[in-house]
């Protein structure tokens, strides 16, 4: 870019080709690494989306000031330029910029702007693995904070061991979360549900936690936590039944099992009669999987069958669903408000920030699942609100105040100036100067020597070699 601005000036470009390389290289490595990140970021693409519904009034005024800043430069460079067709180009452009700014608003919709009596209550939070920022994920000890904080939910993932006691672990392997590469070194690949429990209680699952840090939290832990955390094992479903049962409702969610799992056919019905024999309420399980639907429908008739696919809401009720867990970028505020009136709960996951729970809360949504708990439940209210009328007003008037203020500055550097400037640039120019601004859009010998002639003049007279090599004069040199 800055090349380009050099020639669009008339400047020569004389690149050594140590600095061409350097160009190529850098051109190279910025396409390469910014189509990697689009790859890897495709699920988080809609995320611009959303957080402009979170800034887009804010950044819309702060634009508007650094553009409404910049007209100085403009309104000057626009009274130098001599020739009037670069006069009506560079107006134009400015204007077309200013015009879209001031219209703007016009595209904005966030779910924030809104009267506050529309506001929906606060959704309720549900524990992702538990309370994974003060423990580690799907350990005794995370949901048991989960239930500390008094939180509407937790959500777990439940397979089944080679002799057929259901756990919790949501990774196919036991790599990531357990200690297995140092206790098993030739299984750490194998499929986690293909372990019996007897070697499956000799694991530590609380020592990667303290080692990765992945939330950055380990370190603001007590000291009883940190100690407790480290000797952390992996949780039966049974145990962790026995933590929840009584104030929390629980999402389950399941591993597919390998086909030569012994169990592999029956793992629905084991897992059914372990939550069933916790003496949880049936109403307080938010069954996921849809596998053997209609079964646990039968064995199980009052659990609130969840859904994680995004469908017609009239076939959802046609199935029976009572609620949606989707994740936040596959909704819409239309879909939420349509799901609403469908009589179907929408749960969104996973919420972490503040500012994004403020945006769904004010869509509507009824609860979302989040790592950090323990932040979301002290939110008291959207981060901003702000109702039509209000917003509107802060527009129309920051609009007004840009537009006077170019305006000004237009009249000002137009009239009131241009002599000055004129007589300013006629007297710091000497005749090299002049003849090298002639010839700055020709590539010759006589270029270069006039170069050479106006630096030496400079270094004798003493002054500075300027940036700047125009004239603005009456006569038109």
């Amino acid at each position: 870019i800055l090349a380009l601005c050099h020639i669009a000036v008339g400047q020569q470009m004389n690149l050594h080709w140590l600095h061409k390389i350097g160009l190529m290289t850098t051109l190279i490595t910025t396409v390469v690494t910014m189509s990697s990140i689009a790859q890897l970021w495709d699920d988080e693409w809609e995320m611009v989306f959303i957080s402009l519904q979170a800034t887009a009034p804010f950044l819309h005024i702060g634009a508007l000031a650094a553009v409404t800043a910049l007209s100085w430069l403009v309104a000057g460079q626009f009274a130098r330029t001599e020739k009037a067709t670069s006069q009506m180009l560079m107006f134009t452009a400015y204007l077309t910029v200013v015009i879209a700014l001031y219209l703007v608003p016009l595209t904005i919709s966030s779910p924030c702007i809104m009267e506050k009596k529309a506001l929906g209550p606060k959704p309720a939070i549900i524990g992702h693995r538990g309370a994974p920022m003060l423990a580690p994920e799907n350990t005794l000890m995370s949901f048991q904070k989960a239930v500390e904080q008094k939180i509407y939910g937790v959500q777990a993932d439940v397979t089944l061991s080679s002799d057929g006691v259901p756990f919790l672990m949501h990774d196919k392997t036991l790599r990531r979360t357990t200690n297995v590469e140092e206790v098993f070194p030739e299984r750490a690949y194998e499929h986690s549900s293909m372990f019996n429990w007897t070697d499956l209680e000799k694991l530590n699952a609380g020592e990667w936690f303290l080692k990765n840090d992945p939330f950055w939290t380990a370190g603001s832990l007590s000291r009883s936590d940190y100690l407790e955390a480290a000797n952390q094992s992996i949780c039966k479903l049974a145990d962790m039944l026995e933590v929840i049962k009584d104030n929390t409702s629980l999402i389950l969610n399941f591993q597919d099992l390998p086909a030569a799992h012994p169990y592999s056919s029956t793992y629905i019905n084991i897992t059914l009669e372990t939550i069933l024999a916790s003496g949880i309420q049936q109403q307080s399980v938010m069954w996921l999987p849809e596998v053997e639907r209609q079964l646990v429908r039968q064995i199980a008739p009052g659990f609130q069958q969840t859904s994680g696919l995004k469908l017609d809401a009239e076939l959802l009720r046609e199935k029976g669903i009572a609620k949606l867990n989707l994740r936040y970028t596959q909704v819409t505020n239309e879909d939420v408000r349509d799901y609403t009136m469908a009589n179907l709960s929408v749960n969104l996951y996973t919420v972490n920030e503040p500012w994004l729970f403020s945006i769904l809360w004010c869509a509507g949504v009824q609860s979302v699942t989040s790592d950090s708990s323990h932040v979301l439940r002290k939110v008291p209210f959207p981060i901003w609100l702000m109702p039509p009328d209000e917003y509107h007003l802060i527009w129309i008037t920051s609009d007004l105040i840009s537009f006077i203020i170019i305006v000004g500055v237009f009249i000002f550097q137009n009239l009131l100036l241009p002599c000055r400037w004129r007589l300013g640039s006629i007297r710091t120019y000497n005749p090299e100067q002049i003849m090298l601004s002639a010839a700055v859009r020709r590539s010759s010998r006589d270029v270069k020597i006039m170069k050479e002639k106006l630096i030496f003049s400079e270094i004798s007279s003493g002054v500075e070699a300027t940036d700047e090599l125009s004239l603005c004069s009456e006569n038109g040199y």
